[in-house]
């Protein structure tokens, strides 16, 4: 068996898909964890991207048929979390818009993450190596405040944490560790981006989401596609079991060997 064989079969991506009974699934699937751990809901950090759109609709549909079906009370809670003023912020607010919320909550960190910079280039003082945090570690720092927020938010309200993420950022380990990668459950884990967006278009998220070039927004200019080196088209087609051209997939499963341990269990003796 293929390298791509072994990633296609543990990821479980299907080279087609039933969007409609996609959607059922996965909300099925948060219907039934909410239920067995006995929380009240889901919170959703909604990005104003593609991902986090869709996800937050499967939440949404999923408390909302707990409520219809238990007589109890389940909500799903938007959040909302521009570093500074973010120019597409308005993408945000029109997911929640879109799909019904009616508890969103806006907690913005460019505080936190100044103040955590701060300390951390007082730290390399100390080092003897005056600098500022590099580039793309403020981004982490960036990622990493937004899940604790999240978290302090999910923990007092009772709340499971949803993620995002997916196959084809799994696939490259596209994510932040113990940030965007830090929750408790991620409905879209079988699916590639070509998927999502399929289930997105059905869903009725907004055109000026499901059109925006892809991007983790931790700094000025980085779109995923351009930070990889590696298309959403070609990603897809490879957990799809498609042929892709050589150097694409030589470059993918180098990608993929690398951030092994992103997706494993945190080693121990």
């Amino acid at each position: 068996m293929s390298l791509q064989q072994d990633i296609v079969k543990r990821f479980g991506v299907q080279p087609q898909i039933d969007v409609n009974a996609e959607i059922r699934k996965r909300v099925d699937f948060l219907k039934r964890y909410v239920k067995n751990s006995g929380t009240t809901g889901l919170l959703i950090a909604i990005s104003g991207g593609i991902d986090s759109a869709v996800v937050a609709g499967l939440c949404k549909q999923a408390t909302d048929e707990l409520t219809n079906e238990s007589g109890q009370q389940y909500m799903t809670l938007g959040v909302f979390q521009p570093f500074g003023n973010q120019a597409d912020i308005s993408d945000s607010y029109a997911v929640a818009q879109a799909f019904g919320l009616k508890h969103t909550v806006e907690t913005n960190i460019e505080d936190a993450v100044n103040e955590v910079t701060l300390e951390v280039e007082q730290g390399f003082k100390q080092l003897n190596q005056p600098r500022h945090l590099s580039i793309p570690g403020k981004g982490n720092v960036k990622a990493r405040v937004r899940m604790v927020t999240q978290y302090a938010l999910a923990f007092d309200l009772n709340l499971l944490v949803v993620g995002t993420d997916h196959a084809s950022e799994a696939l490259t380990g596209f994510y932040t560790k113990w940030g965007d990668g830090a929750v408790d459950i991620t409905p879209l884990s079988s699916l590639n981006k070509r998927q999502v967006r399929q289930l997105a278009a059905h869903m009725g998220v907004p055109k000026s989401v499901i059109d925006k070039v892809p991007t983790a927004g931790l700094w000025e200019g980085q779109t995923d596609e351009k930070e990889l080196g590696i298309s959403y088209d070609h990603n897809s087609d490879y957990l799809e079991g498609k042929d892709v051209p050589n150097d694409v997939r030589e470059k993918i499963e180098r990608q993929y060997r690398k951030t092994e341990h992103k997706r494993s269990p945190i080693p121990g003796i």
